[in-house]
């Protein structure tokens, strides 16, 4: 073969060369396309236009050979790192996936396990809160119970220690009396009520008979408002209001009679002695009202031919609302009085003016006289030395 001819097969035979490493390049870049294939067929001298024309020397093949193999060269260092980067790829494509697998997986583990430990921490607390309420509240009920009870000890404990000294006030100021009471009248005593309570009373000894008329006069000092309370009760087995004297309230004063009421126009909460009467008889049940010996009222149809019970309790200072008890501490008498007389007729204005200037000296009641064997006190009422007329006011 002459040198003409090897150098055109040279240059063929790396262009063919640099073409399949293009080739090969390309195919790697496309990522799993098919490999081409390259088929070789000699090409006559005088059909190849690259080798037609005649080379005069070898120094342009030289340097064409040169380019080639440079090319060549660098087809081959991309292919290389084409292929390097490819890899590299695929390893951070699978790394990156088991990555998201964890962090798919572990994170969701993990906030499960910090959302139970959070849930648990703060149902403990919770449930440390509600302990602790429901101690203070138990301690709280257990205090006011405690309290309650104390008041309630010191309560009947201190209304016991007041009777008590209430009563030996009362005992002492009876042996200071003892020597006067030789020397006095049974009837020159007063009975004070100093407080408005419900134990504070006094109670006649003797008995009503069945009457079918009546007088009641005493001698009243209060300044209680509102109402003096009730200056005297009696009631019979199954009638509290049998016969009752009562202010109550801002009410005027009132008389009972078998729980019929009829008002009556005193006034006697200034805190001056007053003498009252009260006149009534069963026939058309007519009554009359006099104070300071003078008539101030009348009226009739006050239980009309109901004959006034026998066989009763007469209390003084308290309302009965039970036979001898069922006092109410708001209607309770507070004052001071004496001269309590009741009759079983109606005594004419002349003797009740007479009373009431204290010039009946013999006038005294048929059915309950003023005297202190009659009366009996208790809770604190306390007698005291009274004579009518000479200490009014």
């Amino acid at each position: 073969m002459s040198r003409g001819a090897l150098s055109r097969h040279l240059v063929l035979f790396f262009l063919l060369a640099e073409a399949a490493a293009a080739a090969a390049a390309a195919a790697a870049a496309a990522q799993e396309f098919a490999q081409t294939r390259f088929i070789c067929t000699s090409i006559p001298l005088e059909m190849d236009p690259l080798c037609s024309a005649p080379m005069q020397n070898s120094g342009p093949v030289e340097d064409i050979k040169g380019t080639i193999l440079q090319l060549r060269e660098t087809i081959l260092q991309q292919k290389e790192t084409i292929m390097n980067q490819k890899e590299t790829i695929r390893e951070l494509t699978a790394k990156l996936s088991r990555c998201e697998s964890q962090s798919m997986s572990e994170p969701t583990q993990y906030n499960r396990a910090n959302t139970t430990a959070q849930t648990n921490t703060l149902k403990d607390l919770l449930q440390n809160k509600i302990d602790d309420l429901e101690k203070q509240v138990l301690s709280r009920v257990n205090s006011l119970e405690e309290t309650k009870n104390i008041v309630r000890n010191d309560t009947t404990e201190n209304r016991g220690k007041i009777e008590n000294a209430l009563n030996s006030l009362h005992q002492r100021i009876s042996d200071l009396e003892k020597g006067q009471k030789n020397s006095r009248p049974t009837d020159k005593f007063q009975i004070t009520f100093p407080l408005r309570t419900n134990y504070m009373y006094a109670k006649v000894k003797k008995s009503l008979p069945e009457m079918y008329a009546m007088t009641v006069c005493m001698w009243l000092k209060s300044n209680a408002s509102p109402g003096v309370g009730t200056p005297f009760s009696y009631a019979v087995p199954g009638q509290a209001n049998e016969l009752v004297l009562i202010e109550w309230g801002n009410n005027p004063m009132e008389i009972l009679i078998n729980d019929k009421v009829a008002k009556l126009p005193f006034v006697i909460n200034d805190g001056k002695w007053h003498h009252i009467c009260v006149t009534w008889s069963t026939r058309d049940g007519v009554w009359e009202a006099y104070q300071e010996g003078l008539k101030r009222g009348n009226g009739e149809n006050l239980a009309p031919w109901h004959p006034i019970k026998p066989g009763g309790i007469m209390v003084l200072g308290q309302e009965q609302d039970m036979l001898g008890g069922g006092f109410d501490a708001t209607q309770a008498f507070v004052g001071e009085m004496s001269h309590f007389h009741m009759w079983d007729r109606v005594l004419t204005p002349g003797e009740v003016y007479s009373l009431a200037n204290c010039s009946a000296k013999n006038l005294v009641g048929n059915v309950i006289a003023w005297t202190e064997a009659n009366v009996d006190i208790y809770g604190g009422a306390t007698k005291w030395t009274f004579e009518a007329c000479r200490q009014i006011n």
